[in-house]
């Protein structure tokens, strides 16, 4: 594994000559589609040539969701020099001591990719640690898991250690139930619950079994049909049968995860703040189905719906990210508001200060940080 930065230059270079144009044409934040007029052919040979050119995973670059040459560069060099060990919790940007951990669960099929980029959108002081299911990305070479209990155990043992300070889950699609799942085994067991739980393009749990098609049973033409319909996935993905074999048994496994779940008899609602997203032209689950959600908390913070289909969040990641933000920090502010007393701001009628309030990596360490995510009298 190489050790040496990848120069974007090169990759530069090597999409100018696919395209037949000037180097300068491509600049670090023209879209591939929209302004370099690259189709899924141009692309397919672009990742071909990177894949070959640098040594990164055959048929990763072609399902990264890169869109500019930036996002490709940033891809590439997380591939060869990021992937050091098999570890299911990637952190764009580690801190020392964070104000809080956010942990970002990803869909069927998909991997913590779903959420690259999103780390720039939140506070500086707060840690994003993207889960990642084995048998795909940095974790291909492990087996995959089809069982929802036995993923949670996977994930509960993973993030146990980081579970010292605020957090919150955000799980998107499937990630959602294992965030779900995840938050009931915490409480089941005693352990430090999330201070807030987002879930989005993800019904709520129902004990009757649904008329819906069961993705992992269909054949190979229907499930491609079938994503084609739902969104989200790329034409380079469904279109080449050479990348569809490679990726086909993650659908199968993540949606046979999802099939086969059996949903809890009258589960009591938990105890953590709750708040649900999706999108208004998904065909899978209906708002009806989002706001299902309130029966299974003591706190619903209510649905945020964004134009789009089942994966808006591809669209929206500024504005989500805003949200999410907002919605946990409303949570700490809440919980600190009960076991802090008062500052002399709040006095004052000063805004309080919530989370964002921690010391980061590279700064002072004169504060520790508790359970509310405010400044602790301890040194």
């Amino acid at each position: 594994m190489t050790t040496v930065p990848v120069n974007i230059e090169e990759l530069r270079a090597l999409i100018a000559s696919v395209l037949e144009i000037e180097p300068e044409e491509v600049t670090d934040e023209a879209h591939f589609t929209d302004e370099l007029e690259i189709d899924s052919l141009l692309m397919l040979e672009i990742s071909t040539r990177v894949e070959t050119a640098f040594g990164v995973p055959e048929n990763t670059v072609v399902i990264s969701g890169a869109k500019t040459l930036a996002e490709l560069h940033a891809f590439v060099i997380s591939k060869l020099v990021g992937e050091t060990s098999a570890c299911p919790v990637i952190r764009p940007r580690p801190l020392s001591d964070p104000a809080a951990r956010l942990f970002l669960f990803h869909h069927a099929g998909g991997s913590h990719l779903l959420y690259r980029g999103w780390a720039e959108h939140f506070p500086q002081d707060w840690e994003l640690c993207l889960l990642e299911a084995p048998g795909r990305g940095q974790l291909q070479t492990l087996s995959l898991i089809d069982d929802c209990d036995r993923l949670v155990d996977y994930f509960h043992t993973a993030i146990a250690p980081l579970l010292d300070r605020p957090f919150g889950f955000f799980g998107h699609s499937m990630g959602s139930l294992i965030a779900y799942q995840l938050t009931r085994r915490l409480h089941h067991e005693g352990d430090p619950l999330p201070d807030w739980l987002g879930v989005s393009a993800y019904g709520a749990p129902r004990v009757e079994a649904d008329a819906d098609d069961r993705p992992h049973l269909m054949s190979d033409d229907e499930l491609r049909g079938w994503l084609r319909n739902v969104g989200g996935s790329t034409p380079q993905l469904l279109d080449n049968d050479a990348v569809w074999h490679k990726f086909a048994p993650v659908f199968r496994n993540d949606f046979k995860l999802l099939d086969t779940w059996a949903p809890p008899r009258d589960p009591e609602p938990l105890p953590v703040p709750l708040s649900v997203f999706g999108g208004r032209r998904d065909r899978l689950i209906g708002e009806d189905r989002l706001l299902s959600w309130q029966a299974f908390t003591t706190h619903f913070r209510g649905l945020e719906m964004y134009e789009g289909d089942h994966f808006y969040v591809m669209n929206h990641r500024r504005p989500l990210a805003a949200a999410i933000t907002a919605a946990m920090r409303s949570a700490l502010l809440e919980l600190a508001s009960t076991t802090t007393p008062p500052t002399d701001d709040q006095f004052q009628g000063k805004p309080a200060e919530g989370v964002g309030v921690g010391p980061q990596a590279s700064g002072s360490t004169s504060g520790c940080v508790n359970r509310t995510g405010l400044p602790s009298d301890r040194a």
